[in-house]
């Protein structure tokens, strides 16, 4: 059955691998991390451990950069047995550095996209992460203007969002939600009864992906490009 956007008006954009890259440098930089823990385990292993210590403080340190960085010197304080040598941490914290200072790289036909449905739409940005580094980000990328409003989310729920959409007096059902994430920023949302379009990165952090079953009988199009929105939003 075809979705009617008619009603729409307003909607949210994620911002990490929805508008510019993001994930890409996590993986290099987990590659680049298993690189300098070598004597001590198999990179498979390293990155095991790492995911794990990742998801263990979550609820303590959130997500972004910041979090990542704490997260790898724990990780290489366990898998070393605390034997890691103070050099090898620095370099640790230095990759979590360069992270922070990478340009930031638009996806293709994201500020065409915004430029023309900023005409027509109240346009939300709607991210999650550390709040530095996601303002940093944004003032980079130079797509402020075209935002009615900026919200960086602790998390991505179903009680964020409904929050959030309150607060800027949004009807759920006059909101469309666009991201990359199936379970931050499609399926919160199609649960609120707002329509939601996925637009896939090539690289999802396993944190964020979910089964078919989850997905299952879930109202949402999914489209191959940011450019396809101006086919029926524009």
């Amino acid at each position: 059955m075809e979705i009617d956007y008619q009603n729409i008006k307003s909607i949210g954009f994620d911002a990490d691998d929805t508008l510019w890259v993001n994930e890409t440098f996590f993986r290099e930089a987990e590659e680049e991390f298993c690189r300098l823990l070598s004597d001590y385990e198999t990179p498979n292993k390293i990155d095991q451990e790492l995911f794990k210590m990742e998801i263990k403080n979550l609820e303590l340190y959130g997500y972004g950069v910041k979090a990542f960085m704490l997260s790898m010197v724990q990780s290489a304080l366990e898998i070393s047995n605390y034997n890691v040598p103070n050099t090898t941490l620095n370099k640790i914290l230095q990759i979590g550095k360069d992270m922070l200072n990478k340009p930031v790289d638009l996806l293709d036909g994201v500020e065409e996209v915004l430029h023309e449905l900023s005409k027509k739409y109240r346009l939300i940005l709607a991210t999650k992460g550390d709040l530095l580094d996601q303002e940093r980000k944004l003032e980079r990328s130079g797509l402020t203007d075209y935002f009615h409003h900026i919200e960086v989310l602790s998390e991505k729920k179903e009680a964020n969002y409904a929050k959030l959409l309150k607060h800027l007096n949004i009807e759920p059902s006059e909101f469309l939600m666009v991201g990359n994430s199936l379970k931050s920023d499609i399926l919160p949302l199609v649960n609120l009864g707002a329509k939601a379009i996925h637009v896939p990165f090539h690289t999802t952090w396993a944190h964020e992906q979910v089964s078919e079953r989850e997905t299952n009988g879930k109202d949402y199009k999914t489209i191959g490009s940011l450019r396809e929105l101006l086919k029926f939003l524009g």
